[in-house]
């Protein structure tokens, strides 16, 4: 990135399926040299107040989120795309709002998501099936050792460490979206807008091109093409987002240039972040916010 990064307002924690505490996380911020460092676990609130008693241990300012799972079945399109949803850390301290977003973000996760998703896979990939490519069924517990918040990342992680699959295509072929056993999580778009309108929350379409990514990587698995994403986008803008994810590891420049006219287009706000669920393939602090761009973001939070 040619630009220097002032704050970083995408990552993930051990709270959902990052790889590093929320004190691990912002305490790296600091050593980067990033002023702000934005937590945004998937679909859960759960290590934001440990962020926010980081952020004033390593004086760094954390921007307290979380990244909803927006669940889309349509013809053309079966699988997730996701809202960054951002708001002020004092927030958690208002057990009405704290309650009220997990009842909703309940909802898409869960117990009842995987053990569905198991129960799909072993239909199809299980041992005697036509598809079989497991040595035995995947089970209920192999997922839930792994994580109370299971996401694709814990099904890929247990596919390696149980039936010792590591090949990406085979992985995606059981898991991906394209896979004819995948279900989506997440919930529909209609279930969380009117909580986000009412409790004033900034909401931006994360990682909007990375679907298109070219090649292979991490942030174009599971994500629909830029096609789609221009397909559903009038829904998002109707409903009232206030921004797009520019910058991000799997945009290209030329997608950030797309992302940048869609945001001029549509008045949002321009936002970034890294992304980051572990030190190696997905480290912090390698995409983010000039402090300029920072301080308009934080305009729209006030």
């Amino acid at each position: 990135m040619d630009q220097e990064i002032f704050a970083d307002l995408h990552n993930h924690t051990t709270a959902s399926d990052g790889d590093f505490t929320p004190d691990q996380i912002v305490e790296q911020a600091r050593t980067l040299g990033i002023k702000a460092i934005g937590i945004t676990d998937h679909d859960t609130l759960n290590g934001l107040k440990n962020a926010v008693a980081a952020g004033k241990k390593y004086n760094i300012e954390v921007i307290t989120g979380v990244e909803v799972s927006i669940r889309f079945k349509r013809p053309y399109f079966t699988g997730t795309l996701h809202l960054l949803c951002y708001f002020k850390a004092a927030r958690l301290l208002d057990d009405d709002f704290v309650q009220g977003f997990t009842t909703i973000l309940a909802r898409g996760r869960g117990e009842k998501l995987v053990r569905a998703r198991v129960d799909e896979i072993n239909k199809i990939f299980g041992p005697g099936r036509k598809k079989a490519l497991l040595k035995r069924d995947l089970k209920f517990e192999d997922i839930a050792s792994l994580s109370d918040n299971a996401t694709r990342r814990h099904f890929a992680i247990a596919l390696k460490q149980y039936f010792g699959i590591t090949d990406g295509d085979t992985v995606n072929s059981i898991i991906g979206n394209d896979s004819i056993a995948y279900l989506p999580s997440g919930i529909k778009l209609e279930e969380v807008i009117d909580f986000i309108r009412e409790n004033k929350i900034v909401a931006v379409l994360a990682h909007p091109a990375a679907g298109s990514f070219p090649g292979k990587g991490h942030y174009k698995e599971v994500l629909p093409s830029l096609e789609i994403v221009k397909r559903i986008l009038p829904e998002f803008i109707e409903a009232g987002i206030q921004g797009l994810e520019v910058y991000y590891p799997g945009h290209t420049k030329e997608h950030q240039e797309l992302m940048k006219s869609w945001a001029k287009k549509y008045h949002l706000l321009i936002t970034g972040g890294s992304d980051c669920h572990d030190g190696i393939e997905r480290p912090t602090g390698v995409r983010g916010l000039s402090q300029s761009e920072f301080r308009l973001f934080q305009g729209a939070l006030a």
